[in-house]
């Protein structure tokens, strides 16, 4: 079974086909990072201009390099909610479109679920239930996986999400947008030690919080221009990093402990990260369970996952009709019962 997915939540407008959810056959991506990086993050207006843009030669190529046509294509599934919403629909409306006049299903996926999906591209003998971080520019979450579309949350940020943090440090610093690569960069040739970070206290046993950290981050920098003085950016991207990667790290090892899950798994764009990586297999290697960490190329928003969680979608008749809408914020454990049913709102 081949489904077409398409993402375009942020800032990245993709397509791209998969066969029975875990065989990747062609991923396409435009991306308007660099033109972001102009203004130090996203603009959603120039997100959703460049979407419309690039939509058609993105599925376009999708198909091509997956060597089908859209008669070869059992179900076209689109990211929902949630995301950028202007950014959102514009993909989700091109799906509706393709859909009816392909006459093929359409599937709406939660962008999230989505990123937990990219899993089983990697791991193709993966299955539920597990344990998983989400991490990404716009959310962190703890997430028990008890099959393929249900959900349970854990914890999650009470504030910033650990990309969103990424990114606003490394504004601060004058590096640049996306954040988290390039923070992590200059890391490696700096001393975590070399700045005390505080580490934020929140209520909920496995709930995070990275707004303190951020401005801990900023204060130190202006405090330091006032006097006169330097900051090694090196030193300070290692010190945050070192420090948030411990608290996520902490975090999903507790829930782990705590609910014995033996299978831990990473998704999102922060799962990227050398250092989260090697903190997480050092906890997990204590606990004598496996780590599952999506591919590199998985990690970002890409169209792959919203397809291969679209599988699961329609193997569980979670499909939509035209009068389907686009949300800013859902919880990644909503019921598609609500959705068919036209309940849902928005919310976290």
């Amino acid at each position: 079974m081949y489904i077409l997915g398409i993402e375009s939540s942020c800032d990245d407008t993709a397509a791209a086909v998969v066969r029975d959810g875990r065989e990747l056959a062609s991923s396409c991506i435009a991306t308007s990072a660099d033109e972001q990086n102009l203004y130090g993050g996203v603009v959603p207006e120039i997100a959703s201009r460049r979407h419309i843009e690039h939509i058609s030669g993105v599925c376009g190529r999708a198909l091509r390099e997956a060597g089908i046509g859209m008669q070869d294509i059992d179900a076209v599934a689109a990211t929902f909610a949630p995301g950028l919403i202007g950014a959102v629909l514009v993909g989700l409306n091109f799906a509706k479109g393709l859909a009816y006049a392909a006459q093929k299903p359409l599937v709406p996926v939660h962008h999230l679920r989505g990123h937990i999906a990219a899993l089983y591209l990697t791991y193709p003998q993966l299955k539920p239930p597990f344990l998983c971080l989400v991490a990404s520019g716009g959310h962190s979450h703890i997430v028990m996986v008890r099959d393929y579309v249900r959900f349970e949350v854990l914890g999650r940020t009470v504030d910033d999400a650990a990309g969103e943090a990424f990114d606003k440090v490394a504004r601060t610093l004058g590096l640049g947008y996306p954040g988290g690569p390039l923070v992590s960069r200059e890391a490696q040739k700096g001393d975590p030690a070399a700045y005390r970070l505080p580490t934020p206290k929140v209520e909920g046993r496995y709930n995070v919080s990275f707004s303190g950290l951020k401005t801990a981050v900023l204060n130190v920098v202006n405090q330091a221009k006032m006097k006169g003085e330097a900051v090694s950016t090196p030193d300070m991207c290692a010190s945050f990093e070192h420090k948030i990667t411990d608290i996520l790290a902490e975090k999903l090892l507790l829930a782990a402990r705590d609910h014995g899950a033996k299978k831990i798994c990473v998704a999102g764009g922060v799962a990227a990260n050398t250092k989260l990586r090697e903190t997480l297999q050092a906890g997990a290697d204590k606990l004598s369970a496996q780590l599952y960490l999506p591919l590199p190329a998985l990690c970002g928003d890409n169209a792959a996952m919203i397809a291969a969680q679209g599988y699961y979608e329609l193997q569980n008749g979670n499909t939509a009709g035209l009068d389907l809408n686009g949300l800013p914020t859902l919880g990644i454990d909503y019921e598609p019962a609500a959705l068919r049913d036209g309940a849902l709102r928005d919310k976290e």
